[in-house]
């Protein structure tokens, strides 16, 4: 449940920072906004990357969706995905 709340909360942020490209806020808030719309790039890229270099050669590779999801949501799609690791098959 907190993570879906999470996920949601990411999307409203992503929706904020984009919206800035789109139609560009004030002066001041424009360049805040545009900062952390790199910061948020970079951080969730290199969470991805990190977790792609962590992960074990012969177990199941990332797909392309389970990885973009990452990149969007963040940590918040990491611990779901670390739920469903480790649930007993």
């Amino acid at each position: 449940m907190l993570i879906n709340l999470g996920r949601l909360l990411m999307l409203c942020v992503w929706a904020f920072l984009i919206l800035n490209i789109v139609q560009p806020f004030p002066r001041p808030l424009n360049i805040f906004v545009n900062v952390a719309l790199i910061f948020m790039v970079l951080m969730h890229g290199l969470q991805l990357s990190l977790l792609k270099a962590t992960q074990p050669k012969e177990g199941p590779a990332l797909s392309r969706a389970q990885q973009l999801r990452i990149f969007i949501f963040g940590v918040f799609e990491l611990l779901a995905w670390q739920k469903q690791q480790k649930r007993p098959r």
